[in-house]
């Protein structure tokens, strides 16, 4: 069993694909939510950040829908998003490690 990832660009086109099914804007959220700005909900249309956990169950309660029905799931993916990061700190210390030889060899 793979471990799940949630895509955020993907939740955000289903967030927005949601509010066009229920004919709901994005101050019709920001008031439902009481939230001060629509800053939050671009964010999470954009793909940019995710619902906390409280708003994504009113979201859900929000369009008649489960709340598993908004998160997407990443697909395709066979690697942790930590992956490319620790590939690039072995790759500094691979570097780093063959330039201490160089030096020694030198010296």
């Amino acid at each position: 069993m793979e471990y799940p990832i949630v895509d955020m660009k993907k939740t955000g086109l289903r967030i927005r694909e949601l509010m066009k099914l229920n004919n709901i804007k994005t101050k019709d959220i920001v008031e439902y939510m009481g939230f001060e700005s629509e800053q939050s909900v671009y964010k999470w249309l954009r793909g940019d950040s995710l619902p906390k956990v409280d708003n994504l169950f009113a979201l859900a309660r929000l369009f008649d829908t489960p709340m598993d029905n908004i998160i997407m799931e990443r697909e395709g993916e066979d690697e942790s998003p930590l992956l490319p990061r620790l590939g690039k700190i072995y790759k500094n210390i691979i570097i780093i490690t063959m330039k201490m030889i160089c030096i020694l060899y030198i010296i």
